[in-house]
């Protein structure tokens, strides 16, 4: 179903995440830009996230806290918000209990998928990645629509057994994120590589420091694996998490993006690198393979060295207008279409 984007055709949506600030990562960056237009055009946005309740890191993660939340007080949040729409962006504590809300009251939802935990999971515990997808199956079975970033990732939940998948693409703040270069890695010697993002295992940040590649290489993020690494590679620079203008000086002072991570579902920093003029260097999978479709922007090669050379010798300019491609506005028009009146019943035999 879609709907207006407009003031009139006003919709109170609730959000129901797992993640949220103070994380950084692209979740949390796509329902902020979302939720962002929404507002901008009208709609009423709430969020149901961790902020409220009691909360419990992670295992390995402690960036990422688990919410302590009752059923009693997630069901009257949702229930007071008198939402046209519930969407349930994660699968965790909050989303499971939306989830049931939903399906006791015989109220239609949608969902989306993020993010690749089964892998992520794998990386660090002996779990058979296909025991995590059958929880996934089993979580967004209900949904009216799944709501996914990219058509490769589509492709794959679809022979996974995933049922109802619908696009909803990514966007990049072009005001915010703008071509230029800026000095921000004059004094390391050239060409200046940059990796930005959580430095973790599934994000395979080592595929980036390992390669033999002339020039310096540039941490911008921290977690859990950055002491190893820092110790593992003392010539790599490792910086920390960077943001506002000094996060775009770091993309317009950087020769190549590199986006080793082959688990990723889309890949936010690439296009935010994009629209500062970098060109990209990453891995031919889910991902990279959807955001690089114009190869004068970014270069994608089984062999990580071999893409990072190749990418330093693209144009800046073509880097930058690749990144038009990618509006937060066609994004949140995507998520709009995905929705589906909350006041429709389920089918709740799905659900079992």
């Amino acid at each position: 179903m879609a709907l207006p984007v407009s003031s009139s055709s006003s919709r109170r949506i609730v959000i129901v995440t797992d993640a949220w600030r103070p994380q950084i990562n692209g979740v949390v960056r796509t329902l902020e830009n979302t939720a962002r237009m929404l507002r901008a055009w009208g709609h009423s946005v709430e969020f149901l996230t961790p902020e409220t309740f009691w909360t419990v890191p992670v295992p390995t993660y402690p960036e990422i806290r688990l919410s302590l939340a009752s059923r009693g007080a997630v069901f009257r949040r949702i229930g007071h918000a008198r939402a046209h729409h519930v969407h349930i962006a994660t699968e965790g504590p909050l989303g499971l209990l939306a989830r049931q809300y939903c399906i006791e009251r015989g109220r239609a939802f949608t969902t989306s998928f993020h993010t690749r935990f089964p892998e992520y999971v794998s990386a660090r515990l002996p779990v058979p990645q296909e025991w995590s997808y059958g929880y996934l199956r089993w979580f967004h079975q209900p949904a009216s629509n799944v709501l996914v970033p990219t058509p490769s990732l589509r492709e794959d939940l679809l022979g996974r057994g995933f049922t109802n998948l619908r696009l909803w693409g990514r966007g990049v703040d072009m005001d915010r994120f703008r071509p230029g270069r800026s000095e921000a890695f004059a004094h390391l010697p050239g060409p200046h590589l940059l990796y930005v993002g959580r430095v973790a295992a599934e994000k395979n940040v080592e595929a980036f420091l390992a390669l033999d590649v002339p020039g310096t290489k540039i941490v911008v993020g921290d977690g859990p694996d950055r002491a190893r690494l820092q110790k593992l590679y003392p010539r790599a620079v490792f910086c920390g998490y960077r943001h506002g203008e000094d996060l775009v000086a770091a993309y317009q002072g950087a020769d190549v993006l590199v986006f080793p991570s082959r688990t990723d579902t889309f890949g936010n920093v690439m296009t935010e690198a994009l629209a500062c003029g970098t060109p990209v260097a990453a891995y031919p999978v889910t991902g990279p393979m959807d955001v690089l479709t114009d190869l004068r922007a970014g270069a994608l090669d089984e062999d990580l060295s071999a893409a990072v050379r190749r990418a330093l010798t693209l144009e800046r300019e073509a880097a930058s207008g690749h990144a038009q491609n990618f509006t937060w506005t066609a994004s949140a028009r995507q998520f709009l279409d995905g929705l589906v009146p909350a006041t429709a019943r389920t089918q709740l035999a799905m659900a079992v």
